[in-house]
C-alpha cells in the first residue's frame, strides 16, 4: 500500500488538503490564546484629569439666538458626540457670541474688518468653552472615550438642540 494514492489521500483514508486545512486552524487558535498582542483598547487608561475644549459653532440657525444663549447659561450641562459615539455629559464653561464681520477693502488699498451691516437675526456664531474629566493617552487627551484633538468635529444636544462644532483649542489644565 502506498503512503499517497492517486486522489491525494494519505494511506487512502485522509487527504492532504484536509490536514493542511486542519494545521492553518490549528496555527490560528494557538496564535490567538498565546500570542494576542500588544494593543490596547482607548478605555483602558487610568487616572482621570480635567480637560477644557474650546468649540466653535459657524452659522447655527436658530429663531432666538438670546434664548439659546440664555439656555447655555443657566443649564450648565451639554451632552456630546464625538465621531457619531455618545460621549457622555460635559460642563459648560463659558459661551460668547461672536461678532459677523465682513472683510471690506477700503480706498488706499487696505482690507479692515468691519461689521457685517446685514441684518440676520436668524444666525448665531458661538466660541463654547467645555470641560469634563477625561484621560491622557500617548498619542493625545480622550474625552468621554474618544480622542479629541484640534479640528474633531462634535455634536452637542440638548433638550431643544442638537447641532455639530469643531475643536479649535484643547487645554489640559495643570
Amino acid at each position: 500500500m502506498a503512503i499517497l494514492d492517486s486522489k491525494g489521500r494519505l494511506f487512502g483514508k485522509v487527504s492532504i488538503l484536509d490536514i493542511g486545512a486542519a494545521l492553518v486552524i490549528l496555527l490560528v487558535i494557538f496564535g490567538i490564546f498565546f500570542f494576542p498582542g500588544s494593543s490596547g483598547s482607548v478605555a483602558q487608561l487610568n487616572g482621570t484629569k480635567p480637560i477644557e475644549v474650546d468649540v466653535i459653532v459657524r452659522g447655527l440657525s436658530v429663531a432666538d439666538p438670546q434664548a439659546l444663549m440664555n439656555q447655555f447659561n443657566e443649564e450648565k450641562q451639554t451632552s456630546i458626540i464625538i465621531r457619531n459615539q455618545p460621549s457622555g455629559q460635559v460642563k459648560i464653561e463659558s459661551v460668547k457670541e461672536l461678532p459677523r464681520t465682513l472683510a471690506i477693502t477700503q480706498p488706499d488699498g487696505s482690507v479692515k474688518e468691519l461689521p457685517d451691516p446685514r441684518t440676520n437675526s436668524f444666525s448665531i456664531d458661538m466660541l463654547i468653552t467645555l470641560s469634563g474629566q477625561g484621560q491622557i493617552a500617548k498619542d493625545g487627551p480622550v474625552l468621554g472615550g474618544t480622542k479629541i484633538k484640534v479640528g474633531t468635529p462634535i455634536e452637542l444636544e440638548g433638550m431643544d438642540y442638537r447641532f455639530n462644532a469643531s475643536v479649535i483649542k484643547v487645554n489640559i489644565p495643570e
